[in-house]
């Protein structure tokens, strides 16, 4: 099963490094990886999407936070895979075109809202952003052009990974790995006081 978690770290040489190694130790493979400056100067987001064995169970999340954490140089840790979320990826995509097919790939283009964004005498390039699933359709169309020709049609595919956001307004983990502070969240009287351990998935 997939789990996809957004940690914010900061900005130095060396933290991929110790995260993908981090992964490496707990024999977990990471099917993308995603890293980019967040809305904090300094601080990068990594959106991670990972593939744990099958024998670790519901414990595999948990784990992989907690062993996150651990790493000197991150800040915050979310397992987003249940909540609510925006999910996206880019795609590059470059195609064998001639004067005989060109006008049918510009369609399929403007069928999956893709649009063309190079062209040349002899190839089109183009940019597709959208779930996993309408970027692989757009593939294996036009992967099927070339079932009755003698060169592939798919000359080149350059994919982002995925980038995960959560639905709705700002957490108070976000918040603070935003720089701005915390959100003034009334609390019932009859309950005890903020300990200061809060975590990132406890606040959503």
């Amino acid at each position: 099963m997939l789990h996809t978690f957004i940690a914010y770290v900061e900005d130095k040489p060396g933290v991929l490094t110790r995260v993908a190694s981090l992964f490496r130790r707990l024999n977990i493979n990471i099917v993308s990886l995603t890293v980019g400056h967040s809305e904090r100067p300094g601080i990068s987001r990594m959106t991670i999407v990972a593939n744990p064995p099958d024998h670790t169970g519901d414990r595999a999340p948990d784990r992989i936070r907690a062993s996150l954490y651990k790493l000197e140089d991150v800040i915050e840790v979310d397992d987003i895979g249940k909540a609510p979320n925006v999910t996206r990826e880019l795609a590059l995509i470059k195609v064998a075109a001639t004067a005989h097919n060109r006008s049918h790939i510009f369609e399929l283009a403007e069928v999956f809202r893709a649009r063309i964004v190079d062209l040349a005498p002899d190839s089109l390039m183009i940019e597709i952003t959208g779930v996993e699933s309408k970027i692989e359709g757009l593939i294996q169309v036009l992967s099927e052009l070339a079932l009755n020709e003698t060169e592939p049609r798919v000359l080149e595919v350059c994919r982002s990974g995925k980038m995960t956001m959560r639905r709705g307004k700002h957490s108070r983990g976000v918040l603070r790995a935003m720089g701005a502070g915390e959100p003034e969240v009334p609390k019932p009287v009859n309950l005890p006081l903020d300990t200061g351990h809060d975590n990132f998935a406890d606040n959503i």
